[in-house]
C-alpha cells in the first residue's frame, strides 16, 4: 500500500535552475522535510502539496488538507489498536 500524507509547502528553492530542480521545505505536524517539486510545477509557498516518497504529487486545497492532517493526528493518539487497520 501507498500513503501520500498533506503538508504546507513553506519555501521553494532551484526556480532558477529550472522546474526539475525546484525543492520545496514543507511542514508536516512541526516536522520540515525537502520535497521535491517537479511532479507539481503550479506549487507556491503557502499551498498544501501531497508529498509520497519525497515528490510533491499534486496540490490540495487547504481544507482538504486540514481534514486529512486532523484523521492522521487522531490515528496517531487513538488508544493501541483503535482506529487502524
Amino acid at each position: 500500500m501507498c500513503l501520500a500524507v498533506p503538508g504546507k509547502l513553506v519555501a521553494i528553492s532551484g526556480d532558477e535552475d529550472g522546474p526539475l530542480c525546484r525543492i520545496g521545505r514543507v511542514a508536516f505536524s512541526g516536522v520540515v522535510k525537502d520535497v521535491n517539486l517537479a511532479f507539481a510545477p503550479e506549487a507556491r509557498t503557502g499551498d498544501y502539496v501531497l508529498v509520497h516518497a519525497g515528490l510533491a504529487i499534486a496540490v490540495i486545497d487547504e481544507a482538504r488538507a486540514k481534514l486529512t492532517i486532523g484523521d492522521l493526528e487522531a490515528m496517531d493518539t487513538a488508544p493501541d489498536g483503535a482506529g487502524r487497520r
